[in-house]
């Protein structure tokens, strides 16, 4: 039987680090050893309000530590690379929200780097660890669902107020990268072998009017190598039907034993599977546990869930998925969606791509 170990993180960015924050000083897996973020004043706001003061605004500090086995990194987007990087070149483990990267610009590098130095780059894709899609993957893997033929995921909301904030109106802005990512990551989830990619993307009036030209709608077809079919969808600027008529993230697995569909935000996770009928099974007791802040602004249990995922995984010695080549090949998957839609839903080859780069993901 494998021996749990403790281990100890550092946190950079406690913006959305708050989470990550409150997931480690309640698991009994990880100790909190120090938190990073550059305002002071986020700093002294997370030490009032979790009791811990040990804050810097230096980076290095947390990289200087030599009691730190692994740094959360929870900055901007486009500092995800560098922050990486210094983690693996620091001997540190890496857990990375997504994106783990804005391009594949450095890609290679991370992927050399990880194996050079053994350490580990997690890519925390939250929505694999939300309860409905976790007993998914469970009936997924002892093959409910029988020969899997499609997968169907969506990110839907309505994200007007996101219109709001400064920085989401500047250059390099993308719904894609920030939203629609978790949908690809699930579909990626059960067809890990994606080749090709066709779709469409459009911008709205509404994303028009904050001067803002990027699309804010879009659809996707993925196929794998066995001919399965991944749909991908978005929807970030229109009003929505609202969340008992449609999730704001689903994923639907159809195969020849069965079907289901796990759900985000509310925590119901649908079935039909041969021998047992049509089901629903809620997990509305598990609210509090998910939501920690401010009704559902946070979903912090989803990290609390791999922190200690990727503990298990240090304990066995396994690697913990998604690594730093599949989170590489998301992002390959990424840009074969963004150039089909800029090319008129052209067919667009991931491996095309990769190869382009010299990238082995």
């Amino acid at each position: 039987m494998t021996t749990k170990q403790g281990y100890t993180l550092g946190v950079v960015g406690l913006g959305e680090g708050r989470s990550i924050m409150s997931a480690a000083l309640q698991s009994d897996r990880w100790e909190l050893r120090r938190v990073c973020d550059l305002n002071p004043d986020v700093c002294r706001a997370r030490a009032d309000e979790f009791g811990f003061d040990r804050w810097t605004t230096s980076y290095e500090e947390l990289l200087q530590d030599d009691a730190i086995d692994a740094i959360a990194i929870y900055t901007p987007d486009q500092l995800h690379y560098a922050h990486v990087k210094q983690a693996l070149e620091a001997g540190k483990h890496a857990i990375c929200t997504k994106p783990l990267l804005l391009s594949l610009d450095g890609a290679q590098e991370l992927i050399e780097l990880s194996e050079r130095t053994g350490k580990h780059v997690f890519v925390g894709q939250s929505s694999r660890f939300f309860e409905p899609m976790l007993r998914q993957r469970e009936d997924f893997e002892a093959g409910k669902h029988g020969e899997l033929e499609t997968v169907e995921a969506h990110y839907i909301t309505d994200g007007r107020w996101f219109l709001e904030k400064g920085w989401s109106r500047q250059a390099g802005f993308s719904w894609m990268y920030n939203f629609m990512i978790h949908a690809a990551d699930l579909v990626r989830w059960y067809l890990p072998g994606v080749e090709e990619v066709v779709g469409y993307g459009r911008c709205s009036e509404t994303s028009r009017s904050y001067g803002l030209d990027v699309w804010d709608s879009m659809r996707f077809l993925l196929r794998d190598g066995a001919g399965r079919i991944g749909v991908v969808s978005g929807s970030y600027t229109l009003p929505t039907l609202g969340r008992d008529a449609e999730p704001t993230i689903q994923c639907t697995l159809r195969g020849t034993r069965g079907s289901s569909r796990a759900e985000y935000f509310r925590l119901h996770y649908y079935t039909h599977f041969a021998g047992e009928g049509k089901n629903v099974r809620t997990f509305d007791d598990l609210h509090g546990y998910y939501f920690r802040f401010e009704g559902e602004s946070h979903h912090a249990g989803e990290y609390q869930n791999y922190i200690d995922y990727f503990a298990d995984a240090l304990d066995r010695g396994a690697t913990p998925y998604p690594d730093v080549k599949e989170g590489v090949r998301t992002i390959a998957v990424l840009e074969a969606m963004r150039r089909s839609a800029a090319n008129g839903g052209e067919r667009v080859r991931v491996q095309d791509i990769l190869d382009e780069r010299g990238i082995e993901a």
